[in-house]
């Protein structure tokens, strides 16, 4: 069945890979560089188009946009520029391999991604990992993670299918608040093995049964990164928008800005359900993400930041 995107970038009508790939050149030969050009441009493109400017660039001037866009801009627009001309799986692949394979592991990054991406996604990145560092994405996540934060990012690597809905919450029932002590092992499991839908049957058993909301028991009989990623299940099996609006909020909250959060969601989500996330952001927060965005940002950043949100909300 045809499902209407939720994304406030679509796909270009009239479009002509020629045409775009002359004006990012246009754009950056000579001295000085065009940056409107460019951001009115790539952001209203759809990643499938951007695919297409990339190779007609390569044919038309003999050399990798990609190259020539990071020799002309700096700092956080040239990064979100790059990561918007980067296929989604091949963004999402960079993602967790930056993730898992520099100083320490971003354990932010781990958790967004894979408790955030379908199943059919995760089976993407999988393969396309593979292909690009010949490496097994789950032997690098569990060379650089422990404990039960590792067995439930291993589980979400290989979600099997759905099973006895009864056994499970009664099972959960027990594990977080009819004993002393958590059986976290229980936790991960089953959170970790469910489909969505089936997790928030689960969510409203275990409310009746026992009095609280999943999220209350995660929060009291678990902590750290383990405590972060069964949140992170639970807000998505919810609503995957809502989970990516309080991301967002996280991100910009405060003194200082999460850019790399900010950027990576937004260049993730601008195609899929950022009209979502934009309407559960304002019910949540009481504000719109464009205002929050223009106050948190700046320069060609922030325009470019705010043409992807695509509207306010206010």
């Amino acid at each position: 069945m045809f499902q209407a995107s939720k994304g406030t970038v679509k796909a270009a009508a009239n479009f002509k890979a020629s045409a775009d790939a002359e004006v990012l050149h246009k754009a950056m030969k000579g001295i000085g560089t065009d940056e409107d050009a460019i951001l009115q441009l790539v952001c209203a493109r759809s990643n499938a188009q951007r695919q297409e400017i990339k190779a007609t660039y390569k044919t038309l001037f003999g050399k990798d946009l990609i190259d020539d866009l990071k020799g002309e801009l700096g700092g956080k627009f040239e990064t979100l520029i790059v990561a918007l001309m980067t296929p989604p799986t091949a963004y999402d692949v960079v993602s967790l391999r930056n993730a898992i394979k520099g100083a320490g592991t971003d354990e932010k990054v781990l958790v967004e991604i894979l408790a955030s991406r379908t199943p059919q996604q995760v089976k993407d990145i999988i393969a396309a990992y593979r292909k690009e560092y010949d490496a097994d994405l789950e032997e690098d996540v569990c060379g650089d993670t422990s404990g039960h934060f590792k067995r439930l990012l291993v589980i979400l690597l290989y979600r099997p299918s759905v099973s006895c809905l009864l056994l499970f919450f009664q099972v959960l029932f027990k594990a977080g608040e009819q004993k002393f002590g958590t059986d976290e092992q229980t936790f991960v499991t089953l959170l970790g093995n469910r489909s969505a839908q089936h997790l928030r049957k689960v969510f409203d058993a275990y409310m009746k049964l026992s009095g609280y909301e999943i999220e209350e028991s995660i929060k009291r009989e678990t902590s750290g990164s383990l405590k972060d990623l069964l949140l992170a299940v639970v807000k998505c099996a919810r609503s995957v928008p809502a989970y990516f609006a309080e991301t967002l909020y996280n991100a910009m909250k405060g003194a200082g800005t999460d850019d790399d959060t900010l950027i990576r969601v937004m260049v993730t989500r601008v195609e899929v359900d950022m009209l979502d996330i934009r309407a559960e952001f304002r019910k949540l927060f009481a504000r719109s993400l464009f205002s929050m965005i223009k106050g948190d940002t700046g320069g060609d950043y922030r325009k470019a930041l705010l043409l992807l949100c695509g509207g306010d909300d206010a």
